[in-house]
């Protein structure tokens, strides 16, 4: 328990006291956000703000976690997994600012790589023999064959891609990232206790939960700059590592029904989208003001704070249900 601890503390201390410096490089590069024509007109003020601040949490992380890690196949898997999500971020990023425009990688590439970094899960899935099906409360395990292979995509995918689209206002996606990833690392640290005996623990919980402390450490440390109004943005490469490190714990944890409420709010604003191009193509009018749904809110007149503050409230109300219906039908899992 005490290396959960310190990978949290000293992610935390990395990502605060190198910021500065961090921060002041990219400016010296001109890193900075290109808004989108289309976005909330206020956002103009945020031209030029330093993105790919995600190198910043996951560098803090990564030295944190393999500083005290167990390296075991569970947590390596989610370590990987939040590494090269936040790659093909990073190229993304990375895109948009050599050829300075709003659009970055193209979506067909991103997808491609989704696709490969899933077949790395599926390899330590099969070399942990993770069951194939998917636990539902009150309707059992639902066997999925080989489908679940291609469910594993889909949570990749979506979690990935939904961390991103809820990535719009300050402080929005690293506090609502911060309680998703406490939540799991809750759920191994209670999994850990209740493995057995002290002396006779499964270390692959403990792993679990210290790579999960490593990053919100690293992410409490990126907020202390990201919170409105923000000096740096985490752009693709802090929102899609945050959306990968979710899916993997889900997958790993054997709990990808209850990402629907861990991972809730970033559903929500995903489901948003959907829902405006749905409208828009086959009736010709819109649901939502703007979406994602936190510019819907901002269109009406919401300021940042309100918004990033109750998205915070819902996280948090979501990963609670989470938690409960984890400590009532998941906790006899191994």
């Amino acid at each position: 328990m005490v290396r959960v601890l310190i990978a949290g503390l000293a992610a935390m201390l990395i990502s605060i006291l190198v910021g500065p410096r961090f921060i002041a490089f990219l400016r010296r590069r001109e890193y900075g956000q290109t808004i989108r024509e289309e976005g909330p007109e206020h956002h103009v003020t945020k031209q030029g703000t330093p993105i790919m601040g995600g190198l910043l949490m996951l560098g803090a992380a990564t030295a944190a976690y393999l500083a005290v890690a167990r390296y075991t196949v569970p947590a390596l898997t989610v370590f990987f997994v939040t590494l090269a999500c936040g790659a093909i971020g990073f190229i993304d990023d990375f895109i948009k600012l050599t050829h300075r425009r709003s659009l970055g990688l193209n979506a067909r590439w991103k997808l491609l790589l989704l696709g490969a970094i899933t077949v790395g899960v599926g390899i330590a899935a099969r070399h942990q023999h993770l069951p194939t099906n998917v636990y539902v409360p009150g309707l059992g395990h639902l066997e999925l064959s080989w489908a679940w292979y291609g469910l594993l995509f889909l949570v990749i995918a979506g979690a990935a891609n939904g961390v991103n689209l809820t990535d719009g206002l300050d402080g929005l996606a690293a506090g609502t990232g911060i309680i998703a990833l406490f939540t799991y690392s809750a759920i191994n640290v209670i999994a850990w206790i209740r493995s057995g005996p002290p002396g006779h623990r499964f270390e692959t919980k403990l792993d679990l939960a210290i790579v999960g402390a490593a990053l919100i450490g690293g992410l409490i440390g990126f907020l202390w700059y990201n919170a409105f109004p923000a000096e740096v943005f985490m752009g693709d490469t802090g929102s899609m590592a945050i959306g990968g490190a979710l899916a993997a714990f889900a997958i790993m944890t054997k709990t990808i029904f209850l990402l629907l409420l861990v991972g809730g709010i970033f559903a929500i604003e995903a489901l948003s989208v959907i829902l405006q191009v749905f409208s828009f193509r086959y009736w010709g009018r819109r649901i939502f003001l703007m979406t994602p749904i936190h510019h819907h809110f901002e269109m009406k007149a919401w300021s940042e704070t309100k918004i990033m503050v109750r998205f915070w409230i819902v996280t948090g109300l979501l990963c609670a249900a989470a938690f409960a219906l984890y400590y009532r039908y998941f906790r006899g899992f191994r």
